[in-house]
């Protein structure tokens, strides 16, 4: 059985940017989505949630750019329990 999924969410330097560290590789060369047509799964998952503009992940790091008229508030527990169900 695999290790509880942990998600660390932290600010960066861009009030429009938030670091999400899991303890799950979410891809092993960096990749960039815009359009959750053409996204891996965790970037769908992320990219479907309103203000959500793009993701860009390596490793077990995902970073999420928003709109500046959206507040993380209302972001950031949806994209815990995006993530949560994509990595099970």
């Amino acid at each position: 059985m695999p290790e509880r999924l942990t998600i660390a969410v932290d600010p960066t330097p861009n009030p429009h940017a938030m670091k999400f560290t899991l303890n799950r590789t979410v891809a092993a060369k960096g990749e960039t989505y815009r359009d959750p047509a053409a996204a891996a799964p965790w970037a769908k998952a992320l990219l479907t949630i309103p203000g959500v503009l793009g993701v860009y992940g390596v490793n077990t790091f995902i970073s999420v750019n928003k709109r500046p008229d959206v507040e993380w508030a209302a972001i950031v527990p949806q994209a815990e329990a995006a993530l949560r169900q994509v990595f099970v």
